[in-house]
């Protein structure tokens, strides 16, 4: 019932949304009457009720050339893996000299990888980049069967192998036990493709270091209570109907809603922008909104291990956790170097959370750990902005470079 109350009131909402644009459009064109101060103010609330929505498909990265060496260069989308529940994306680009291979590990988290669209461009300069594309829960037929936490280790074992031997990882947020696993049990089989280097970013290692809000929540709900209160069907109109899922619009609520006061103003300016027709300054808000408002739904059974097996147990910390029934040991990993990255002020992944991977790698020799704190930057700032591309950047480019 979740779920369709939600696709109802959407629904009850297109005809008001359609109407503002049109109206928006006609204004456009025709003088209406109105005194110099109203139309800006008019088209202004006109547009923000046409943009009152969530979208449930991937928006484009949103870039069509990086600068790479002396000057710009074109880069092509190709999916080189298309696989049920994601995609491995490459970014192509003609270049003199081969660039260290970067597979970017996005997380599932109720966000598309287009999230991420700001770390890929800032890597593209310097590497050959790859991603995990995930695809949306509720375009997933049940005949594709399920997907939980062991099946997102398998597929990214799976793309380092696509992708071939030297591969660097780079996860971000949850996915750093994800991506830590991997190499794990990459090490423990003597995997040929075992990567070259991880670099974790502001990942839930070991959540009960440091914990915030995010983490309180998760720890104080049973799973009884997730499974009753956040899982929904998809309606019958999707590929996945009738799949079990942790929607997307959930998880965007429970993240606005910690920095409600935030977006509350970001609107506002956006308004205010729109209104005075200060239309690049509008721009910047729109681009960051039409990207956060792209929500994609979970299957049950990641979302469930999820909070069981990383929030609840903290398995991978102490010593617990199992791929495909097998005990992962962390301590096998003896080639793959290890790049930690923190912000000072994140406050979903607080402080020690990705650091504690050092004490779980405790097999590899000094000259291959590495740990970065980036100082005043919150959760998002630790893999996009100004932060990220001018101080953060550089410290994983020549992590990358001296493996080379």
């Amino acid at each position: 019932m979740l779920y369709a109350a939600y696709q109802m009131q959407d629904d009850l909402l297109v005809p008001m949304r359609e109407i503002a644009s049109a109206t928006r459009r006609m204004s456009s064109f025709w003088n209406l009457g109105f005194d110099k101060f109203l139309p800006g103010h008019f088209l202004a609330a006109l547009e923000m009720m046409s943009r009152y929505k969530l979208t449930h498909s991937r928006p484009s990265f949103g870039f069509d050339s990086v600068r790479s060496g002396n000057g710009d260069v074109a880069v092509r989308e190709d999916v080189v893996l298309d696989l049920p529940f994601g995609n491995l994306l490459r970014f192509s680009k003609e270049t003199e000299v081969a660039q260290p291979k970067v597979l970017v590990i996005a997380p599932l988290s109720g966000h598309f990888s287009t999230l991420l669209a700001g770390t890929v461009r800032t890597l593209l300069a310097d590497h050959d980049v790859y991603i995990t594309d995930w695809k949306n829960a509720r375009d997933v037929p049940q005949s594709a069967g399920s997907f939980g936490v062991d099946d997102y280790i398998a597929y990214v074992i799976r793309f380092i192998e696509e992708i071939g031997k030297g591969t660097h990882l780079l996860a971000v947020c949850q996915p750093c036990v994800q991506a830590l696993v991997a190499a794990a049990v990459m090490a423990a089989d003597n995997n040929p493709a075992a990567p070259r280097s991880m670099t974790l970013m502001a990942g839930p290692v070991d959540p009960r270091e440091s914990p915030t809000e995010v983490n309180e929540l998760a720890a104080a709900k049973t799973l009884e209570w997730f499974q009753n209160m956040v899982i929904a069907r998809v309606p019958g109109r999707y590929a996945g109907a009738d799949r079990s899922v942790y929607p997307g619009f959930l998880q965007l609520l429970a993240f606005v809603s910690m920095n409600l006061e935030r977006h509350q103003e970001q609107h506002r300016k956006m308004y205010r922008h729109l209104a005075a027709n200060e239309i690049a300054e509008a721009e910047k808000i729109k681009t960051f909104y039409d990207e956060y408002f792209a929500v994609l739904d979970l299957t049950a059974e990641f979302y469930l291990e999820t909070i069981e097996r990383v929030f609840h147990k903290a398995d991978l910390a102490n010593g617990s956790f199992t791929f495909q029934d097998k005990p992962v040991d962390p301590s096998r990993i003896r080639r793959t170097a290890l790049l930690t990255v923190e912000g000072g002020r994140d406050d979903i992944c607080g402080l020690g959370q990705t650091a504690a991977a050092h004490d779980l790698c405790s097999s590899l020799r000094p000259h291959l750990k590495r740990h970065h704190l980036q100082a005043n930057v919150g959760h998002y700032g630790v893999f996009n902005g100004k932060r990220w591309e001018r101080e953060i950047y550089p410290v994983v480019r020549n992590f990358i470079l001296a493996l080379e």
